[in-house]
């Protein structure tokens, strides 16, 4: 029983850091600048749930957000304290079932108690997330006499470089966002029917809790490649950083800056690779070809290669398995060598 116990408070850990790094992304993603953009923040405040301010203001924001973009009648009222959890918790029920939410822990059970788990609270966030960022992808059609933000330029954009990829007519602006997805997917599946496509990577249908084990992965590996990124372009900073100490650096410092920091603010950390990206993959991005193909060596073959060395050539090593390295012998310490051979030396000196 005890190790049942200990397997499921693991299980409920893994799947809170698993839900708490997607709600950061996701948040970074709508534009959320708030206090809890940093994630132990951000869990801290979950842990606390309704008893939290700046938790229940995160999710007025959302709702306000989602409210903007949707015709959505329920509503969250900013508060001003815990005082105010009762009410934030039921004016929140209302806005759940609104919007027919599908996960059994937000929806049953004593509507005052619901959002004191942080489980509970980080499904939340991420609920509401995704439906603002649904809303707002269904809400492109530009409205007369407003300005897009910023967001929604980004991703009329994006569409915009998609039709001049597939050769579409240009589109109206008061063309609804489906009927454009739909004619996207008729060209894509015109185009496939004629140009061979290579089939995809991954071929299996993968279950619920198998996209859950995937997100965590993916999350996992997004924090290393942050994390190496972050040591390389350290390294970079410092290294160029150690040429300024020169003479000659301090004349030409201006010139140097003004060719390093185009490439410096170029370098990333964050990486940009997603899970739909990951899924695009097809068999051709798998294909390992050797440095020793006759194809590839006809790419990189150079004058260099014919130079052949010749002579005393010193063993380059890297064969543990064939070469033992040499052992240092050792013998007993003789009481008074040191001095008898510095003596000797002296002696040498003096003649």
């Amino acid at each position: 029983m005890e190790a049942q116990r200990e397997g499921g408070e693991e299980e409920e850990a893994g799947k809170r850091r698993t839900l708490l790094t997607q709600t950061a992304g996701l948040l970074r993603e709508l534009g959320y600048t708030g206090p809890l953009s940093d994630e132990d923040a951000l869990l801290e405040s979950c842990e606390s749930g309704a008893a939290c301010q700046q938790f229940m203001a995160l999710c007025v924001w959302l709702v306000s957000e989602l409210k903007s973009v949707s015709y959505l009648v329920e509503n969250v009222s900013p508060t001003e304290g815990p005082a105010d959890a009762e009410t934030f918790q039921l004016e929140m029920s209302g806005v759940l079932s609104e919007l027919h939410c599908p996960y059994i822990s937000l929806t049953t059970g004593k509507v005052t108690s619901r959002l004191y788990s942080p489980l509970n609270c980080l499904q939340l966030l991420v609920f509401l997330g995704t439906e603002l960022e649904a809303a707002r992808i269904l809400n492109l059609r530009t409205v007369p006499n407003s300005e897009p933000t910023d967001q929604q330029k980004d991703i009329l954009c994006e569409l915009q470089l998609i039709r001049k990829g597939l050769e579409l007519p240009e589109i109206s602006p008061e063309v609804p966002v489906a009927h454009f997805i739909k004619k996207l997917e008729d060209k894509i599946t015109a185009l496939s029917s004629v140009v061979p496509l290579s089939p995809p990577l991954l071929k299996t249908e993968l279950r619920p809790e198998q996209w859950e084990i995937l997100q965590g992965i993916h999350c996992s590996m997004l924090r290393e490649y942050e994390c190496r990124m972050r040591m390389l372009v350290t390294r970079f900073d410092v290294t160029v950083q150690s040429f300024h100490w020169s003479e000659r650096a301090k004349v030409q410092g201006p010139s140097m800056n003004n060719v390093f920091w185009p490439i410096r603010k170029a370098l990333v950390t964050e990486s940009a690779i997603t899970i739909p990206l990951l899924l695009a993959v097809r068999e051709d991005y798998s294909r390992i070809v050797h440095t020793c193909n006759a194809a590839f060596c006809q790419k990189t073959r150079s004058s260099i290669q014919k130079i052949l060395m010749t002579g005393n050539v010193p063993d380059r090593g890297g064969r543990p398995n064939e070469i033992e390295p040499p052992m240092p012998s050792w013998g007993e310490r003789r009481e008074g060598g040191g001095q008898q051979r510095w003596g000797k030396r002296n002696k040498r000196r003096k003649n």
